[in-house]
């Protein structure tokens, strides 16, 4: 009796394990994705690796200062503001001046014009004289946001523009096409001849005496990035107090540049 009901039971579970096997379902079918519509871009795998960046862009890239100069809106705006600030003042300063009396100053090099793109070539690298009148040559400069509606605004006015600039003579007529390729208007440009300091041009500007080529004006503006693009200024006044900078937002109008001057 044992032994036949054991054999039933074993009969019992066999059937029911073969069963549960009939019963389990398939592996799930793979399938390759449905081909993408009709004018639809393929998308590029997952796995693919990006580019990889230029040498000039990768050195760039660790340079903080000219990262913020070429992308950051806070650079775009305070650009436009500083010339925004000089158009107000100039717009009061030229009420009851006779056309040709009066004018502005500006540097050229951030100020009026971006060499940027110079910046990121020589990434990670000094300055170099030959480098630099190679990229001069190539008249690749852009104009700074804002530059050329402050230019033609003093001219509408009846002011004067000189330019007053650092980059020597030999570039003078690279610079000054340039300005013309992108529109901004100047009446005189002042290259270096000599020494670096800029305060005998200035005088030249306002007394209408050589290398000056305008009869003598007064300069209600002064536009640059350095603080020795205003007269008799350098890195000493910093810390000596309010009253040294108080021409600024009034008649010295200075631009931001994190990537070279002479503060270093």
């Amino acid at each position: 009796m044992v032994r036949r009901l054991c054999s039933v039971v074993f009969a019992v579970v066999a059937v029911s394990s073969l069963a549960c096997r009939s019963a389990a379902p398939p592996p799930p079918r793979i399938t390759a994705p449905p081909p993408p519509p009709p004018g639809a871009t393929a998308q590029a795998p997952t796995g693919a690796a990006p580019a990889p960046p230029s040498p000039a862009a990768s050195a760039a890239s660790e340079h903080l200062e000219i990262r913020w100069v070429r992308e950051s809106a806070e650079y775009e705006a305070a650009v436009r503001q500083t010339y925004r600030m000089a158009e107000d003042h100039v717009e009061r300063a030229a009420v009851g001046r006779a056309a040709g009396t009066w004018g502005v100053v500006l540097d050229a090099d951030e100020t009026v014009i971006s060499n940027v793109g110079y910046q990121i070539e020589r990434a990670g690298r000094p300055h170099d004289e030959d480098a630099w009148t190679a990229w001069v040559k190539r008249r690749e400069a852009t104009a700074l946001p804002g530059a050329a509606a402050f230019l033609a605004r003093v001219r509408a006015l009846g002011g004067k523009i000189a330019i007053v600039t650092n980059r020597r003579d030999p570039v003078c007529d690279d610079t000054k096409a340039v300005f013309a390729a992108r529109g901004l208007v100047y009446d005189m440009m002042l290259c270096r001849t000599g020494p670096s300091d800029k305060n005998p041009r200035f005088d030249a500007v306002e007394s209408g005496l050589l290398p000056s080529t305008l009869p003598p004006f007064a300069v209600v503006a002064f536009v640059g990035d350095n603080i020795t693009d205003f007269p008799k200024l350098s890195q000493a006044i910093r810390g000596t107090g309010d009253d040294a900078f108080n021409g600024f937002g009034s008649r010295f109008f200075v631009l931001p540049n994190p990537m070279y001057g002479s503060w270093q």
